[in-house]
């Protein structure tokens, strides 16, 4: 059985739903900044939800480089919501090195997406400021609802899909 079916057992027992909805989180390296998209691939609206993507864990050792001082290499990017910010409930602070980021997320709605750009470097390769989805891969994500915490890890494409409660209305 997958990790995704297993989810979506343990889920039921805090949810009386017939379904399953999804949150699926995307990492894409760019030049001069790197892309995270965490879409809800449901109907309905999937919150509130804290978000956390924790790379301690990946296979690359990645981190946030968002100032010119600090533990990145060459160029680095500050933050920035492209998408979507209007769903969150603050803009998170990020510190150069950080490994995790928290999104404290109100809601999003069914076939939205939040986007936001930060350069992310790996701390073990011959090209830190390349990162590949293998790279990525082993990552965490968390998602934290009032009563449950649900997570995935980021496969070698760089993507990682939570099951959340299903539609109700």
């Amino acid at each position: 059985m997958n990790r995704t079916l297993i989810t979506a057992a343990l889920l039921s027992a805090f949810w009386p739903t017939s379904g399953f909805a999804g949150l699926k989180v995307t990492f894409g390296d760019g030049a001069p900044k790197d892309t995270f998209r965490i879409a809800n691939t449901s109907g309905c609206a999937t919150g509130p939800v804290i978000l956390t993507i924790d790379m301690t864990s990946s296979t690359g050792k990645l981190i946030f480089d968002v100032t010119s001082a600090g533990a990145g290499v060459e160029v680095f990017q500050p933050l920035e919501l492209t998408k979507g910010a209007s769903f969150l409930n603050a803009i998170p602070v990020v510190r150069d090195g950080q490994q995790t980021l928290m999104l404290d997320i109100n809601s999003v709605p069914g076939g939205e997406e939040i986007v936001f750009t930060i350069d992310v470097d790996d701390t073990i390769g011959a090209r830190e400021i390349t990162v590949t989805g293998s790279e990525m891969s082993g990552s965490a994500l968390m998602v934290q609802t009032a009563s449950a915490t649900v997570d995935s890890v980021f496969d070698a494409t760089a993507t990682a899909v939570v099951a959340t409660p299903a539609c109700t209305s």
